[in-house]
């Protein structure tokens, strides 16, 4: 039987991987080399051929600071993303975080000066208040909506997001700030992809979301059903519980 394979994209790995974002490939890649699935993690830099992208089954993008975002923000806006949009639509699954999580919606608007126009991948937006004391920053505790499981996580940002009426928030917060701190949503969902503020990051501590990706990932590329393999996920089940109890929450 011919072994099943993924290729990842990795978009700017070099300039979008801040608060330790490597670590969601690397559950990736690791998840599927564990289940003999072949994987492959593409880098996808500012100098990339769109064509790698196109052949790719699952993409993530992390998070950055200021001066990245910007060297990035032109060769996503007019090369990188209306691609990522097209593979989105077309239910290619994909985690933004942070930054990426921002990029993709329809505008960030700053502080100061005008607005930003994003992507346009999510119906959602962003806004920054510049007032310190309202970043939203910490731990947080949050229900997955669509099956109900508990994701930990740390968020760390000033932009308040703010979802349209085509997106699905993508957990219910109990502990933390989550999309905007006034909803009591984190991250959403759109298709087979998913956003996030959650760094840590995400994936190494609910790797099960990781799996989701993979399962769409081959659905997607085999057009066939996957059920894949269990793994011993025991060691990041008892940190999400360490730090539940640390938080006073309840699963």
């Amino acid at each position: 039987m011919k072994k099943l394979q993924l290729n990842i994209a990795w978009l700017y790995p070099d300039l979008m991987s801040t608060y330790g974002d490597r670590g969601n490939v690397i559950v990736l890649e690791k998840r599927c080399v564990w289940r003999d699935i072949e994987a492959h993690v593409v880098p996808i830099t500012l100098e990339t051929d769109i064509k790698k992208l196109r052949e790719c089954d699952l993409i993530f993008m992390g998070g950055a600071q200021d001066r990245q975002q910007k060297l990035v923000g032109e060769d996503f806006l007019t090369k990188k993303g209306p691609v990522v949009k097209k593979m989105v639509e077309d239910n290619v699954p994909a985690l933004f975080v942070c930054a990426a999580y921002q990029f993709v919606g329809n505008y960030y608007l700053p502080y100061q000066g005008e607005k930003i126009m994003g992507a346009g991948i999510f119906d959602l937006h962003t806004e920054h208040y510049g007032d310190q004391s309202k970043r939203l920053i910490g731990n947080v505790v949050a229900k997955v909506i669509e099956d109900a499981s508990i994701i930990v996580g740390f968020e760390n940002h000033g932009g308040y997001t703010y979802l349209g009426s085509k997106m699905k928030p993508f957990a219910k917060v109990k502990i933390g700030g989550g999309n905007n701190g006034k909803d009591g949503y984190e991250g959403a969902v759109y298709k087979n992809s998913i956003g996030s503020y959650f760094h840590g990051p995400l994936l190494p501590k609910n790797p099960h979301i990781a799996d989701w990706l993979i399962e769409k990932a081959l659905e997607k590329k085999y057009g066939k059903t996957v059920v894949l393999k269990p793994l011993d996920d025991g060691f990041s089940s008892n940190a999400r519980t360490a730090i539940m109890n640390r938080l006073g929450v309840l699963a």
